[in-house]
């Protein structure tokens, strides 16, 4: 009997303590404060490169002398889709072109957004009046995951967008991650290259990789303190059970005594 007592006694505690630790840790981030900086990739020069425009890209193309299309009375819906004074947006096709008013096909893929606008915008003023072409790529996007406080697509909406901009978007990290453990994993399914980045270093500002590429897919880790926590919560529930039919057969001893 004395024995039961003390085993039940020594679970109860030991259950006590682990929920107690699962539930009572909160960690506090320490952004870029870290003054070493760790390289990962010791061998390789990563030099940032303006996005190209590719097939299936979809731009936003206005001229900004007319807040809605580039050629106001050439322009229908069967020759593109207007959304407000955003202007008009078209698809870049498989032959490279896209189709513009009075210009027709104009070959685009290969170019960067400021080539693009610069190329349609000299082509423009053979035809209208001081034409001031702005184009956007909109379908440029990364895959923010792991602990952030909002999950989810987020749109590269300009150039050379850095990853601390999509997570701040993303309203920053949460109480479980750890700062020192951040991948990007950039180039797609046939070679992905994953990068690792310590936000906590401050030289991160200076860190060219930083630099979001289209389709980035950016992972943050849970720290050291929340995965162990997790696990001893883990326990606890596997625990619970043991003491509640302890505790049960210790009732009827006592009740059939």
């Amino acid at each position: 009997m004395r024995f039961v007592k003390k085993t039940i006694v020594l679970f109860s505690v030991l259950t006590l303590f682990i929920a107690s630790f699962s539930c009572s840790y909160k960690q506090q981030q320490l952004l870029f404060e870290r003054k070493e900086h760790i390289d990962t990739t010791k061998n390789k020069v990563f030099t940032p490169t303006a996005y190209r425009i590719s097939p299936q890209d979809l731009l936003e193309i206005r001229n900004l002398q007319n807040k809605k299309y580039i050629v106001a009375e050439t322009v229908t819906e069967k020759t593109s889709t207007t959304s407000g004074d955003s202007g008009q947006t078209y698809l870049v096709n498989a032959d490279s072109t896209i189709a513009l008013p009075i210009l027709g096909r104009v070959k685009i893929a290969g170019l960067t957004r400021d080539q693009a606008e610069y190329q349609i915008e000299n082509l423009y003023r053979k035809e209208l009046k001081d034409p001031l072409i702005a184009l956007k790529i909109i379908n440029l996007k990364v895959t923010l995951l792991g602990e952030v406080k909002n999950q989810g697509v987020y749109h590269l909406v300009k150039d050379q967008t850095s990853l601390i901009e999509v997570i701040g978007e993303a309203g920053g990290l949460t109480e479980k991650a750890s700062s020192k453990q951040i991948k990007i994993i950039r180039g797609g399914m046939p070679a992905p290259e994953i990068i690792e980045l310590d936000l906590s270093d401050s030289k991160v500002f200076s860190d060219p990789r930083i630099l979001l590429q289209n389709n980035d897919i950016i992972y943050i880790a849970q720290n050291k303190r929340a995965v162990r926590a997790d696990k001893l919560q883990s326990m606890s529930a596997v625990l619970q059970p043991v003491i509640t039919l302890l505790n049960t057969a210790l009732i009827i001893y006592t009740l059939t005594r």
